[in-house]
């Protein structure tokens, strides 16, 4: 934990966001990333994506189990959401929602929103299948056999 607050001081003061993370696997750190979405102009390269990324490639597997993530601030939803598509086995972060809120930083409300039935969503979301459209899925799990 104190290297991914470490990496987050060190990103504030190259004016970037208060987001480190490390991930780490039987003691051992895998990867490390600061919020990269104010130099990369990406607004997905959230600390721990990027290690998450990072770890992956480092490893050639996506599946991260026993793995943990340490984070300076509360995962928001798509960090979340990606370490339990990986499998990730446990995530640490020294900041929560309420913490950050006072800063904007608090991702409290997209949490919100994605609790909701997609239809009561803010975003638009809506199925919309061509009526043309068939067997994407078939073709995916015929080539994998």
């Amino acid at each position: 934990m104190r290297e991914a607050l470490a990496l987050a001081r060190d990103n504030i003061a190259r004016g970037g966001r208060p987001f480190g993370a490390v991930l780490v696997r039987d003691g051992e750190v895998i990867a490390r990333a600061a919020n990269r979405i104010h130099d990369s102009g990406d607004p997905t390269a959230h600390a721990e994506l990027l290690a998450i990324r990072e770890a992956a490639q480092r490893l050639d597997n996506t599946r991260l189990e026993g793995c943990a993530i340490y984070a300076s601030g509360h995962p928001c939803p798509m960090c979340l959401a990606a370490m339990h598509l990986c499998g990730m086995s446990a995530v640490y972060y020294a900041y929560s929602n309420e913490d950050g809120a006072p800063y904007g930083l608090s991702t409290a409300p997209i949490y919100a929103q994605m609790a909701l039935p997609p239809q009561a969503q803010s975003l638009l979301v809506r199925a919309l299948r061509l009526p043309e459209e068939e067997g994407l899925y078939e073709q995916w799990a015929r080539l994998r056999s």
